[in-house]
């Protein structure tokens, strides 16, 4: 039995997303403090615009972005700077942070809001704008900032927004319920991500595990086909947003090109639905929806949760039971381990998963056997052997040549190692050293 059969045994049926799938979402209560990062997006840090002891509203800006490719910040609650902190993530980066306690008697109101605008009388590079105003990032656990995806370089030539609701990702089921509650903020997004791209064709990429989502938009789909739903097989890791591509699209993206070279722009549900629900308020992005699930939790479900939240005051929330734990942030493919449950909610985070310590197989480290297992596994035709060799010798650059940048980080080649290598986080490294020394 593969690591990922024992992982979800017995309930690979469903990859264990029948607990969650059906259950609405549901608002945690507000917490005694949050804490909010200034780097949880891809791209510069946000610069932080208040002042230990200062009082903020909920949806007060509290950072402003630092250039093009960053994002403000907004008050997940209603109370009092009480420290800026220099804050560990669960990746182990170093990032300013403010720290904001909580107002018991605050009814948690949003701060007043300016007169509601239309973003499809707005021009691209205004909307664009106002979209980066809302801080709003990628929610399907990139975190890249959405105003910048709106913004192509004026030679492409678009002609797809192609909306990813696939959510393959074992356990996860966030997005579904997005889907299904929330399908009007959706198509909304849909038409402004269009307007602000330029495209008339929008088409959304939904597996055939979520019938409830497909049925509630199907009811909302524009009558000229502009937006379109295509079905596809239940498949990992589809998600990713070049095999969406190639399945819905039948198109490749070439290697170190971007989806925008080949006239397509990809952008998750939840995106577009938070797209769709702050833009017209010029509201800033304050909350999510995240799947908190797995055998360690009695009250496992989808919860909205202010940002900046501790994941141990989730997890206290839904009842996580008593002894050892282990704890992943995302999904159990792609996700992380916690190293501590001081760790916040941020704007990527879609998933906490946790299982009793013990009850995830340990597999002992040996040498690669040239089986080829993950040649097999790797859906972008890499060889994660080599790369995971070049790695550990710290030969990046090499890595870079044999296309360690085009990892999806599916994390496929490590659940099919049978020498228990750990390939995916091989290739994290290289691509972030890599990152570090090309500077975009």
């Amino acid at each position: 039995m593969t690591l990922f059969e024992a992982m979800f045994a017995p309930r690979h049926d469903d990859h264990g997303k029948a607990r969650t799938a059906g259950l609405p979402i549901r608002r945690l209560p507000f917490p005694e403090r949050v804490t909010v990062p200034l780097a949880q997006h891809i791209g510069k840090p946000a610069r932080a615009c208040v002042r230990i002891g200062q009082p903020v509203a909920r949806g007060e800006l509290i950072a402003e972005a630092d250039g093009f490719v960053s994002i403000p910040h907004h008050a997940p609650v209603s109370g009092t700077v009480e420290a800026l902190p220099l804050l560990t993530m669960a990746d182990g980066r170093r990032t300013p942070a403010i720290a904001i306690r909580t107002d018991p008697s605050s009814l948690q109101c949003r701060l007043p809001l300016p007169p509601a605008v239309d973003p499809l009388t707005l021009t691209p590079d205004a909307l664009a704008a106002a979209v980066q105003a809302t801080g709003l990032v990628g929610l399907g656990g990139a975190a890249f900032p959405t105003h910048v995806k709106m913004s192509p370089p004026r030679e492409a030539r678009l002609d797809t927004l192609l909306v990813n609701g696939c959510e393959c990702e074992p356990f996860l089921t966030a997005d579904h319920r997005v889907m299904v509650e929330h399908t009007a903020a959706l198509m909304a997004g849909i038409r402004y991500a269009m307007h602000a791209l330029g495209v008339h064709r929008a088409l959304i990429g939904v597996e055939n595990d979520k019938p409830a989502a497909l049925a509630a938009m199907a009811a909302q789909l524009p009558a000229d086909r502009s937006i379109q739903c295509r079905v596809l097989p239940t498949r990992y890791p589809q998600g990713a947003e070049k095999m969406l591509i190639r399945s819905v699209l039948q198109r490749e993206v070439p290697s170190g090109k971007l989806p925008a070279d080949i006239g397509v722009v990809v952008n998750n549900v939840g995106t577009l639905t938070m797209l769709g629900e702050l833009l017209p308020r010029r509201a800033g992005l304050i909350e999510r929806v995240v799947t908190v699930s797995g055998p360690g939790v009695q009250q496992a479900g989808n919860y909205l949760i202010p940002l900046g939240t501790r994941i141990g005051d989730v997890l206290r929330h839904a009842g996580m039971a008593p002894g050892d734990m282990e704890v992943i942030l995302g999904g159990p493919m792609m996700g992380i381990s916690a190293p501590s449950l001081d760790v916040p909610v941020t704007k990527g985070l879609s998933g906490i998963l946790v299982f009793p310590a013990g009850s995830l197989p340990v597999r002992e480290r040996r040498s690669c056997i040239r089986c080829g297992q993950c040649l097999d596994a790797c859906p972008m035709g890499l060889n994660p052997s080599l790369l995971g060799q070049l790695a550990a010798k710290q030969e990046y650059e090499q890595s870079a040549r044999h296309g360690v940048l085009d990892c999806i980080e599916c994390g496929a080649c490590t659940q099919g190692c049978p020498s228990g290598i750990p390939l995916l986080q091989y290739n994290r490294i290289s691509k972030s050293v890599l990152r570090q020394r090309r500077p975009s």
